[in-house]
């Protein structure tokens, strides 16, 4: 199952990708031959509006030669599985969901950061400390999804054993966020528009956030990966649609309102002012900065101390990453 971005969307996106044509643009990009496929897929999972440079990145990609963006529906429990089967050609989700796929042996390849610090963790009034969290209930949509892998290493990082000292409660009929709101559990995980939204309702109070906490603010959070395969075969296309997204997460610095304004338009979000201060809140500068194989290495190494993985650091980074393209974009710009 897969949904076509429609044409006004995909054409509501022609004034940013006018702007983006001035933030980095390859000297090289007509010497290159055209993409190998005109047609792009991205997994699109309900919820978190941190990964913008997904959602207005078409006209972008038109730019680039594509004549198509597809969006392929997933659960957040199954983020890259459409991915790993070739079902989509691309995520951008969180690099835990990427590394523990690669652990899988899911021919995954992460090929760029995005950006950093989106999440925060929100607690009621008896927890002051990640410790806190040992015997108290924690809201997750399941066990393997995004929220359970990022808090289980925070957990971990402090000493307590994920598996036995969290009360984990997994919802998937009703949002751990309202569960939460309704008193029901002690602390969830929220990623945008989740803390965006408590915070306008004063419900809880923050005790991490990955914008501004040390380690987690030192690397990325989301990142982009692709399926191996379509890397492999169709090199040109892949490094395209990673010049095309890095145009559109500098549009989300640059322009923030038209981006929030466009997100809503296109519906990939509700409200105007929960997307545009995420669009402030969020480090997409970072990519830039960060060095994507530093990101995979801490994560890969955090994982793996929690018993969620069993490779070494050392084994993802060989089997699904692949710096190439990112490399090449950076010496072009340069240039």
């Amino acid at each position: 199952m897969r949904t076509v971005q429609s044409r006004r969307c995909f054409l509501a996106g022609a004034s940013l990708a006018g702007a983006a044509g001035l933030i980095g643009a390859s000297k090289s990009l007509h010497a290159e031959p055209p993409p190998e496929t005109p047609i792009v897929r991205f997994e699109k999972a309900t919820g978190g509006i941190c990964v913008a440079p997904m959602y207005i990145v078409g006209e972008l990609l038109r730019t680039e030669g594509f004549a198509e963006l597809h969006y392929v529906p997933v659960q957040s429990a199954d983020l890259t599985k459409a991915t790993a089967r070739g079902e989509a050609d691309f995520s951008l989700t969180y690099v835990t969901t990427f590394v523990a796929s690669i652990d899988a042996g899911n021919p995954i390849t992460v090929l760029a950061g995005v950006h950093s610090g989106c999440f925060e963790l929100f607690v009621n009034g008896r927890i002051h400390s990640i410790r806190d969290l040992k015997g108290k209930s924690v809201g997750i949509p399941s066990v393997g999804s995004p929220p359970y892998r990022f808090l289980s290493v925070i957990a971990s990082q402090v000493g307590l054993n994920p598996g036995s000292d969290i009360n984990w409660v997994p919802s998937a009929s009703v949002k751990p966020m309202e569960l939460f709101a309704e008193g029901k559990i002690d602390a969830f995980l929220g990623f945008p528009p989740e803390p965006q939204e408590l915070r306008a309702r004063k419900v809880g109070r923050v005790i991490v956030n990955s914008a501004s906490d040390h380690p987690w603010s030192q690397y990325f959070c989301c990142m982009l990966a692709g399926n191996t395969d379509f890397a492999q075969t169709y090199p040109v296309a892949t490094k395209r649609v990673l010049r095309a997204v890095f145009k559109a997460t500098d549009l989300c610095m640059t322009e923030p309102e038209r981006v929030a304004r466009q997100m809503v338009d296109g519906g990939f979000t509700a409200r105007y002012d929960y997307a545009l201060q995420t669009l402030k809140e969020v480090p997409y500068s970072v990519r830039r900065d960060y060095d994507p194989e530093d990101t995979v290495r801490f994560y890969a190494l955090r994982l793996q101390e929690a018993g969620l993985i069993k490779s070494s650091p050392q084994t993802i980074i060989a089997n699904g990453t692949d710096w190439r393209f990112l490399d090449e974009l950076k010496r072009e710009l340069k240039g």
